[in-house]
């Protein structure tokens, strides 16, 4: 999105910078990189600018490792990922871990895995999770617009995800981007 937007009492600039990097299996990733303004919700003054620089994460480090653990119990129970399984997520053809980091700090990230099936080529976007003190400035939706990029490009017809009735905010977020409630059931089977 080149075109200035507003979203609520957020301003989400033009990029300043937009870019693709190389994967190492030779695909064109995106970078994106916004300057979030904050408008104050009396007057409409901005207030403050926040860097965001969503891109695909290329290699796992200490940083990467510890930002995930930080982040992954505000999103479920499940235990943070090692390095090693990180390293799995991101050397993966068929997956792309989104990493956001405002002001140089990661401040979430998002998953997006695509399989082929005999009805198309599908994508799921999973584990989507903004640090607490960075919500509300857009993180979410960059990294969600990032994915549904990433997913159009490589061929997708659809991308599918799932969302707690009690996340409230991400539930509104995806329908304002353009996500539809679908009627079907999910059922998990625990190994």
């Amino acid at each position: 999105v080149n075109a200035a937007m507003t979203t609520g009492s957020l301003r989400l600039a033009p990029s300043r910078s937009a870019s693709q990097r190389t994967c190492s299996i030779g695909l064109r990733l995106p970078v994106i990189a916004r300057r979030l303004h904050r408008r104050c919700e009396g007057c409409g003054a901005s207030v403050a600018a926040v860097s965001l620089d969503i891109r695909a994460a290329e290699r796992v480090d200490d940083e990467l490792v510890a930002a995930v653990a930080a982040l992954l119990p505000q999103l479920s129970s499940s235990p943070p990922p090692t390095a090693d399984e990180l390293q799995a997520i991101v050397d993966a053809p068929d997956s792309v871990l989104f990493v956001a980091r405002s002001e140089g700090r990661i401040v979430g990230c998002l998953t997006l895995a695509m399989y082929r099936i005999p009805t198309g080529y599908k994508a799921w976007i999973e584990d989507v999770v903004v640090d607490g003190a960075a919500r509300g400035q857009g993180v979410g939706e960059w990294l969600s617009r990032a994915a549904l990029d990433e997913a159009a490009r490589r061929g997708a017809k659809h991308v599918s995800l799932t969302s707690r009735v009690s996340r409230e905010s991400a539930n509104r977020l995806y329908q304002r981007i353009g996500f539809v409630s679908y009627d079907t059931n999910v059922y998990r089977y625990t190994l």
